[in-house]
């Protein structure tokens, strides 16, 4: 299996299966010097770890992460810094019944079809649990960017049709972490949670959109032709599980616009700082970033597993029925906030790196 590591200068390749002894990752990349602010990266991983609230799976798991390597004296050494998160709380008879059944909307059928074999415990390799891994790999990106006072906030903007109808302007970021369901308006919050709780009680899901907002980003980040900045967090967000679609700054809404009402004109402040009137581009222009917010949405669609009986196929092709059954979140969305800022966080930090050497 390829495709286990992300960025080319900070890089993050993650291991482990969902129900193996342990998940974990190699940060390389970093620079020495940084703190690394142990409390910190718990506190991040804190915020995704199971169990946390009744909108979650009720999944036992501490997520201590143990450090192995890369870290002396509480300072990065510019080593490859090794971790692993021990698994703890598998239940892996729960999917004993999954051995030769696929599940609709997983990776069951594509990954056995292209392995030949797959771990059916809890989807294994494609489980969100390996997004644990994302989270320590982002904190530790976090602490590099605050050298730089780059700031990353995301939050829940809306859960089926329930939506927060704000600009992000508008939006009091040190809210986010007011309530369980991660969303900045304690009444909107109110009536998502209310909906989770309602589809849990049916058995069934619901999915919904995360914004991202990145803010103090300097220019020129990204490069002009396949690594955009943009795609490369079109990339980083695409490839977290359940994740459907990406749009940055006007988005779908944007080709509503005529070129005159959308291109965003530049001008001079007081300070002689070149800003751009309008941030429709969503602070990148040509796959370079402007110094303006980046900011975007992510669509994830309802949790593929739900308690209502559905029609499958076994792998010899023969119809099933399937039930779900174990430890399940009816919204990945609340605790899917943290990974969206750790897969940010890391995009910003490798072109951050990868920056130095653009120019003299």
């Amino acid at each position: 299996m390829t495709g286990n590591s992300f960025g080319k200068t900070f890089t993050l390749t993650t291991f482990g299966e969902s129900h193996g002894g342990a998940i974990g990752g190699i940060i390389d990349g970093c620079p020495a010097g940084i703190e690394i602010d142990l409390e910190f990266i718990q506190a991040e991983l804190d915020r995704r770890k199971p169990g946390q609230s009744k909108l979650t799976t009720q999944r036992k798991e501490s997520d201590e992460v143990q450090f192995l390597s890369g870290i002396f004296e509480g300072k990065s050494i510019g080593t490859p810094i090794g971790f692993i998160i021990p698994n703890t709380n598998t239940k892996s008879k729960d999917y004993s019944h999954l051995e030769k059944a696929f599940r609709p909307s997983h990776a069951d059928f594509t990954f056995s079809e292209k392995f030949g074999i797959r771990d059916y415990r809890g989807g294994g390799r494609s489980s969100a649990r390996e997004t644990a891994c994302r989270v320590v790999g982002g904190a530790i990106a976090k602490l590099l960017l605050a050298h730089h006072k780059i700031q990353i906030n995301a939050f829940v903007k809306s859960i089926s049709s329930i939506s927060l109808d704000k600009n992000y302007q508008e939006i009091d970021f040190l809210l986010i972490e007011s309530n369980e369901v991660r969303c900045p308006d304690k009444e909107v919050a109110e009536l998502m949670i209310k909906a989770i709780e309602n589809a849990k009680k049916a058995g069934d899901s619901l999915g919904g959109i995360i914004s991202c907002v990145i803010q103090n980003v300097p220019v020129g980040l990204g490069e002009p032709v396949f690594d955009k900045l943009h795609a490369d967090l079109a990339k980083a967000m695409i490839s977290i599980n359940a994740v459907k679609g990406f749009e940055i700054g006007s988005g779908f809404e944007g080709t509503k616009l005529k070129g005159s009402e959308h291109n965003d004109e530049f001008y001079k402040d007081s300070s002689g700082k070149i800003s751009t009137k309008t941030n429709n581009s969503g602070g990148v222009q040509g796959g370079i970033s402007n110094g303006e917010d980046i900011f975007f949405n992510v669509a994830f669609k309802p949790t593929a597993t739900i308690m209502k009986s559905q029609k499958s196929v076994d792998k010899e092709g023969n119809e099933i029925e399937l039930e779900g059954k174990g430890r399940h979140d009816p919204c990945v969305l609340p605790r899917a906030v943290p990974i969206v800022e750790a897969m940010s966080a890391l995009v910003i930090a490798d072109h951050l790196l990868r920056n130095k050497t653009s120019k003299i």
